[in-house]
């Protein structure tokens, strides 16, 4: 049987979404307090046994090959001044695993990307995470479908209940349940819209694929503006071999999401001793509103209707 060694990520998307910040910055080196995202998504690769890591960058994401990279002057810096649990922390960067780059010379979707790691990869199972998503567990969530692609022997891939009015953004699975956290999956939809999605059960940033699913992108139908889709891939391969999906135990935070970004950021920091007991003053005074605030509110806003809670939306799949 052979092991799961082998991790892609795939960074080179725009990053439209945090403009103007990403014309000049990659998003996945977007900081979370003293690292950036991609930091979080090696570490998890890592902790899941992955040995040998590939990430797919475009061009502008230079800046992620020169932060896994050696700093020699930066290290000869902090030395002479005596910073050594710096000088341990940039040092820890440049050792975490073997990391190859491959170039993706234009954004033509996540399943050309991940093409592009074909050669590399060659004829093993594989695992894709996703450079947007942080998912926290002490089990990482890449290590749990690892251990069911040892069990099954098929691709498995992430999923969790999604918001209804967020379907429409993500791939949607009609399954049948196997286990509490285990589907296999009959179909899986793109994007659709909410009356047409056959449950609420999404697909997010973490797969492991049999390396079948190469020709199955092979054969895949460009879309619009010519990008291969790997939800279209996923169903070529539906026919051909079974394929599960894992509600993930862990916490999940979507930062190529504005708000989903600071959502991290706030638990991030809060956990962080140095930024911990400021951060809890600051949410303190910012949760008991000035009196001037409410002045101008009437002034320039109006009265604001209070919005009806929302209910909590569970639909596995329609009959």
């Amino acid at each position: 049987m052979t092991e799961v060694r082998k991790a892609v990520i795939p960074a080179a998307g725009l990053g439209t979404r945090f403009l103007p910040a990403t014309k000049s910055m990659p998003k996945e080196m977007l900081p979370l307090i003293d690292r950036p995202v991609i930091q979080y998504v090696v570490e998890e690769a890592i902790d899941s046994g992955i040995e040998d890591l590939i990430i797919v960058t475009g061009r502008g994401k230079r800046a992620i090959e020169d932060y896994f990279d050696d700093s020699p002057e930066l290290e000869m810096h902090l030395r002479d001044h005596g910073k050594f649990e710096t000088l341990k922390m940039v040092q820890d960067v440049s050792s975490l695993v073997d990391i190859h780059y491959i170039r993706q010379k234009e954004p033509r979707g996540l399943g050309d990307a991940i093409m592009r790691a074909e050669k590399h990869i060659g004829d093993e199972p594989f695992a894709v995470l996703l450079g947007d998503d942080i998912i926290r567990n002490h089990v990482p969530c890449t290590k749990q479908l690892i251990d069911l692609y040892r069990e099954k022997q098929r691709s498995v891939i992430a999923v969790e209940a999604v918001p209804r009015e967020k379907i429409s953004s993500y791939g949607i699975i009609r399954g049948t349940r196997v286990s509490p956290s285990l589907y296999r999956i009959d179909d899986i939809v793109e994007k659709p819209r909410v009356e047409e999605a056959p449950s609420n059960i999404g697909a997010i940033g973490r797969y492991v694929f049999t390396p079948q699913i190469f020709e199955c992108l092979e054969h895949t139908t460009p879309g619009v503006g010519g990008e291969i889709q790997l939800t279209d891939g996923i169903r070529i391969l539906l026919q051909f071999q079974d394929i599960y999906a894992h509600a993930f135990q862990g916490k999940r935070y979507d930062t190529g999401d504005k708000a989903g970004y600071i959502e991290a950021i706030i638990d991030f920091a809060l956990e962080n001793p140095e930024t911990r007991d400021s951060i809890l003053q600051y949410l303190d005074r910012a949760f008991i509103k000035p009196p001037i605030w409410d002045s101008l509110e009437s002034q320039t806003m109006g009265v604001k209707k209070e919005q009806e809670p929302q209910a909590n939306y569970m639909v596995e799949e329609k009959p």
